[in-house]
């Protein structure tokens, strides 16, 4: 009996043993709240089973998907008791012929800024209500009242970057400061290279490789970047967006054209990938919170707008994704090497001598480019194709020549 009783006492002690253990376990682990300017401003629609529809770009909002990293919307739905209802995109293309052609409600878009002034003059997003953004306080002098929408009537800066290179740095041995957009028709590097799938930025590396504006309506211009990417396509391996980051990880490619957060999140985790943004100059983008035309929650989308802006959760965004933050309570929530980051937030004298943010350009130069781009990328179908028909013919012609000369020499035999 006495063993017995021994016994039980042991195991009581083990588990309690254990369950210490793991109370210990869960404190260690167990993450920051989330601390908000005024969490008395979030309280307004408690209890009103009130959602609503976010369209993102894809991995650009903390998901929770890995430890220790917040999942943003559960954060804001906990905080508000609004839920979010949240699908993603690839580019601003998608997202705009998804809202103009009338398929789906959302309340919150995050366009980038050639797009919201585009669909400013289309008349495709409302005006935002500012006095339901208190945190707007925080956005840097510098990207208010910004080009694309000049009176800061429709749109919240949400992150912000330039456009580069990302390369192999084991497969390619060259000094950055040397390295230009023409790397990316070198035919050293056939079927490693991938381009972007869409027009406005391919387009933009076509038009700093020949010097013009990343914003001309030119149509010879258009074209003759039309066909520099034609000419290019023999050494394309894959025309792509999100797709890069398995392509790239994986070793499958060497050389690629893309934003500067991306490269930073794909830098943390392979080490033979490098980024240089070129020595001729480069897009800056600015994304942006807007609201669409007829949203059904738009007082709720501004408090989503407004949570976007909360220091810590701006900051969390930045340090998620890796792109630039135009929020100035995260960026002082930045360490000292991130905030002097020469690509992540290269010097206002940089900005101004070497990038350009793209303006919306008329209909007819968007169509234009829409055209083009349409032709060069049925072209690869085409350069595929394109030896096919003389082929053919040169071989008709052989065999016809060979029956002519065999008829010739059986009808000489016939006559001897």
């Amino acid at each position: 009996m006495k063993r017995i009783v021994a016994i039980l006492m042991l195991l009581v002690l083990c588990m309690g043993l254990c369950c210490g253990c793991q109370s210990e376990e869960e404190e260690t682990v167990a993450e920051e709240p989330l601390t908000v300017v005024d969490e008395g401003y979030y309280q307004k629609f408690q209890g009103k089973d009130i959602s609503i529809n976010v369209y993102n770009w894809g991995e650009y909002i903390p998901d929770g998907s890995e430890e220790g990293v917040l999942n943003l919307n559960a954060e804001f739905t906990k905080l508000t008791g609004i839920k979010v209802n949240y699908t993603t995109y690839a580019t601003n293309e998608e997202l705009y012929a998804k809202l103009k052609g009338g398929g789906a409600s959302y309340d919150i878009i995050i366009p980038s800024d050639y797009m919201i002034s585009r669909m400013i003059h289309e008349d495709m997003l409302e005006e935002i209500s500012f006095e339901n953004i208190p945190n707007f306080q925080y956005i840097m002098e510098k990207f208010v009242n910004p080009e694309y929408d000049p009176e800061n009537r429709y749109s919240v800066p949400y992150t912000w970057g330039t456009v580069g290179i990302i390369y192999d740095n084991t497969a390619i041995d060259m000094d950055e400061s040397e390295m230009d957009w023409d790397i990316l028709w070198d035919e050293t590097y056939k079927d490693s290279i991938l381009m972007f799938d869409n027009p406005r930025d391919a387009f933009a590396v076509a038009e700093l490789l020949l010097g013009y504006s990343l914003n001309t309506e030119n149509e010879q211009e258009l074209t003759r970047a039309a066909e520099k990417l034609i000419e290019q396509k023999p050494v394309v391996q894959a025309y792509v967006m999100d797709e890069i980051f398995d392509k790239m990880g994986a070793g499958e490619a060497i050389l690629a054209p893309y934003y500067a957060g991306d490269a930073a999140t794909l830098m943390d985790e392979y080490d033979h990938l490098s980024f240089v943004i070129p020595k001729s100059g480069t897009n800056l983008f600015i994304d942006a919170a807007c609201i669409p035309k007829g949203a059904k929650q738009k007082e709720a989308a501004e408090m989503y707008i407004n949570f976007l802006c909360e220091p810590e959760v701006a900051y969390a965004v930045t340090d998620y994704i890796g792109y630039s933050t135009p929020n100035q309570g995260a960026f002082d929530l930045l360490d000292e090497e991130m905030q002097q980051d020469e690509i992540a937030y290269p010097d206002d004298a940089y900005i101004t001598e070497k990038t350009t943010i793209y303006r919306n350009l008329s209909d007819e130069a968007n169509l234009k480019m829409q055209e083009l781009w349409t032709e060069m990328k049925s072209a690869e179908t085409e350069s595929v194709n394109q030896w096919v028909v003389p082929i053919f013919m040169a071989i008709c012609i052989l065999l016809s020549v060979g029956i002519l000369i065999r008829r010739y020499w059986k009808n000489k035999k016939d006559i001897f």
